[in-house]
């Protein structure tokens, strides 16, 4: 018949020794974590007992040998109903037991305290459902591979993905001449673009090959020229000279003199 352990010790009794400190043990010796069971290796026996009771704590009753139900003799340990006290700050003693047990641990068999979990690879996105940039050689390439690989599209029938693709494909074939229209203008501007840039420093390396005056005298033989004009570049011929000097010089006299008669008055009356 299976032994029928007692229950939870309601007695107020105690061995009359000096209450146990668990500041004084070996923080090995006892488990008072808040989430377990509290339990104590009993100094007098060694082994590991249960700390009962809610306000005043003691050890559990319990005999000598563990072999009571074998027949032998049941003499209680020294150690029952001794009460133990915790005067100690449980959560650095089981911060140090947590610590001590990671270090007391193999290398090989340590784990974080948070596990992080790789998430799995999502499966593989099907070629029909792929958002890319579409032009005619990739949307044919795509559509003979999966005919190549599908036993579903068969002569014109078509799978819902080979289906996709084919409409793909016809798509690029009916926009093909708007994109080739478009790749032709992007060529053409940025040639205009190259050739703008390049133009001035062009223009520049040809006139110091040729010359200013070789260029001039080329020019003017190009076409017969109006009286009185040297050059396109250099303009009509303008006299620099007054044709007559002796009048010239009359006329600059009189300015002279109108310019002293203005200035005086304002002279005088300051």
């Amino acid at each position: 018949m299976p032994r029928i352990r007692p229950g939870r010790n309601r007695s107020k009794n105690t061995n009359r020794r000096a209450p146990l400190l668990l500041s004084k043990m070996a923080p090995e010796d006892f488990n008072v974590r808040p989430a377990e069971v509290k339990s104590i290796a009993c100094p007098d026996c060694r082994t590991w007992r249960r700390i009962m009771g809610d306000k005043v704590l003691k050890i559990r009753e319990h005999c000598v040998s563990d072999k009571v139900a074998e027949g032998e003799k049941h003499t209680l340990c020294p150690g029952t109903d001794q009460v133990v006290e915790i005067d100690i700050d449980v959560r650095q003693w089981q911060a140090k037991q947590d610590r001590l047990l990671r270090d007391a641990m193999p290398q090989d068999n340590r784990r974080a305290a948070q596990q992080f979990y790789k998430p799995l690879p999502a499966p593989a996105v099907p070629v029909s459902r792929i958002k890319a940039e579409v032009t005619l050689e990739t949307a044919r390439q795509s559509y003979l591979a999966h005919r190549k690989g599908c036993i579903r599209c068969v002569k014109g029938t078509h799978c819902t993905d080979g289906g996709i693709l084919a409409r793909r494909y016809v798509l690029a074939l009916q926009e093909e001449p708007a994109r080739r229209e478009a790749r032709e203008q992007l060529e053409r501007q940025e040639q205009r673009t190259v050739r703008k840039q390049t133009a001035p420093a062009v223009r520049k390396a040809q006139w110091a090959k040729h010359g200013g005056e070789a260029v001039e005298r080329a020019n003017n033989l190009c076409t017969t020229r109006t009286s009185g004009s040297l050059s396109e570049f250099r303009g009509p011929g303008v006299p620099l000279l007054p044709q007559d000097a002796a009048a010239h010089d009359r006329r600059q006299a009189e300015l002279g003199k109108q310019y002293a008669q203005m200035k005086s008055p304002a002279t005088s009356a300051a």
